[in-house]
């Protein structure tokens, strides 16, 4: 049986020179390379999500792929892709590397210049092992397929556009509709999610920063279960802790989450750090928040072009969300598409504030009535994101039942934005 072997190499020469070195390897049968971390991980995610037998054997990271840094993009491959051995090449073969990127969960290093007869050495010692985790896993091999929870980042144009209080609804949605849910607050410095919903926790998100090897015991720990069932991922109560934050801790900690949790939301906030970033980056959907007005459009805009300037993300892969839209403004949805560039979620948000007043003072915003039309329409939005069980019988109604009454899901068709 043929070794499939993925290169993930970002320089243009090196990709040449590694995989015409692996063509030449003993029955292996090299795929098209990736030139980047992202478009690695998204393409393990489809393979996997096929069947644990259409991932290839062996991926070949160099030490040059970004933006995701080598080691931090293995450990991200180990952790979701566990039956898929990784091999580091480097120009750095020093002995405190080697046992770096076996800590990350390589299963081997080549150093630059390539060598045929390391190269093949290591290629087939890896497959091997891959194989053999294949086999041991046998029959339930397709539970391992890598894919994970779905993560949501929810980010604002700006300050005030209701980042958070979309971030909450829609883990609610996806907690009462029978999946497991956590909702992180990543707003490092001015986070309020512990202040909408009436909670008082000592732990929170810099107390896994520091942590190299985040154990379902140790997640267990930081994470405060509320009465609806989230569990709870708060910022710190010190603003200035969360520069403790890296973007280092914050790949391990999504990555924990995602293992653990059917569905993540992430409150990124409206200011970009390293850990939002890095959380918008791993997302599977990431939404922008905004309101129909110039500046707030403006803002998304400026949010769009910086992420793809920083190859965090590209504006085709995100989703607009507009929050406190009515049919008299003037920005309609269409407008903020053409002037983004990006997709634009055809469930609208009302404005009406007067639904959400006396919750939001009360700080018992997941008390919000099910009547209220705000709540609909960010229900009816985690139904279009695909973050609801709909069950069996409801689906054509179109409707889901959750702990105090039903609430409407519109569903979008297979391809939109």
């Amino acid at each position: 049986m043929p070794t499939r072997i993925l290169p993930a190499v970002g320089d243009t020469d090196a990709v040449r020179s590694i995989t015409t070195l692996l063509s030449q390897l003993p029955d292996a049968e090299p795929v098209a390379p990736v030139v980047d971390s992202t478009q690695l991980i998204d393409t393990l995610a489809r393979l996997a999500a096929e069947s644990v037998d259409e991932l290839p054997e062996v991926v070949v990271v160099h030490e040059r792929i970004g933006p995701v840094p080598a080691l931090e993009l293995i450990r991200e491959v180990a952790l979701r892709f566990p039956a898929v051995g990784v091999i580091l090449v480097t120009s750095d073969a020093s002995p405190g590397l080697f046992q770096a990127a076996m800590d990350y969960g390589a299963r081997g290093l080549v150093a630059l210049p390539l060598s045929y007869e390391e190269l093949a050495s290591r290629v087939q010692a890896v497959a091997q092992w891959s194989v053999g985790v294949r086999r041991h896993l046998g029959a339930g091999a397709d539970v391992f397929t890598g894919v994970g929870g779905t993560v949501v980042t929810v980010s604002g144009a700006k300050g005030g556009v209701g980042t958070t209080l979309t971030a909450i609804q829609l883990a609610l949605a996806a907690q009462a509709s029978g999946r497991s849910t956590a909702l992180v607050d990543m707003d490092l410095q001015t986070g309020d999610i512990a202040s909408y919903l009436d909670v008082q926790f000592r732990r929170s998100v810099v107390d896994l920063a520091a942590i190299t090897d985040i154990s379902p015991r140790v997640l267990a720990d930081a994470v405060f279960r509320h009465d609806t069932g989230l569990a709870l991922l708060l910022a710190p109560a010190e603003g200035e802790r969360g520069e403790d934050v890296t973007d280092r801790a914050a790949r391990q900690i999504v990555s924990a989450l995602r293992s653990r949790y059917e569905v993540v939301v992430i409150d990124c906030g409206a200011q970009l750090g390293g850990a939002g970033a890095a959380a918008v980056e791993m997302a599977d959907r990431a939404l922008l928040i905004t309101t129909p007005d110039v500046v707030a459009v403006r803002g998304a805009k400026r949010a769009v072009r910086m992420w793809d300037r920083l190859q965090i993300r590209k504006a085709e892969e995100t989703t607009v969300v507009v929050n406190r839209h009515s049919r008299g403004t003037e920005i309609q949805p269409p407008l903020i598409q053409k002037i983004t560039g990006t997709a634009v979620a055809a469930t609208v948000v009302p404005a009406n504030f007067k639904e959400l007043q006396s919750v939001v003072d009360a700080g018992r915003i997941h008390e919000l009535e099910n009547k209220s039309s705000v709540k609909q329409a960010l229900w009816g939005l985690a139904g279009e994101l695909g973050l609801v069980k709909v069950p069996e019988g409801a689906q054509k109604a179109g409707r889901m039942r959750g702990d105090r009454g039903s609430v409407n899901f519109r569903r979008r068709k297979e391809g939109g934005g």
